[in-house]
């Protein structure tokens, strides 16, 4: 199943990912380019989606902004531009996709705790 050609054209995973799961709270630490200097750029908030899927795989991040204005940000799992993903918390999540996020707020929009005993 592995071929070789495949292989070839594959990007090299990236070690500062961890195993992400959807409902996930995040710090992502992003390498942002502007003109001629760099800068990291922290985006925090919860996983709603990860994708699975070899070179193609991604995972998308949503955030609360100022006057309650949601913000979602897809991210490349295997890009060399991530610096770092830190897991702040797991939460207890029942499905997959938490899409249902985006229609709530504030105490509506928060996810249950999961306490690994």
């Amino acid at each position: 199943m592995s071929d070789p050609l495949i292989q070839a054209v594959e990007a090299p995973d990236n070690e500062n990912v961890p195993q992400l799961r959807p409902g996930d709270l995040v710090n992502v630490y992003l390498r942002i380019k502007e003109g001629a200097n760099e800068r990291i750029q922290e985006f925090k908030g919860t996983v709603i989606r990860v994708r699975r899927g070899g070179n193609s795989a991604s995972f998308t991040v949503r955030r609360v902004a100022s006057n309650g204005i949601g913000v979602e940000r897809t991210f490349l799992a295997r890009s060399p531009r991530i610096e770092k993903v830190e897991v702040q918390r797991h939460s207890h999540v029942r499905r997959s996709k938490l899409y249902f996020l985006r229609d709530r707020t504030g105490k509506r929009a928060r996810l249950r705790q999961k306490f690994d005993a």
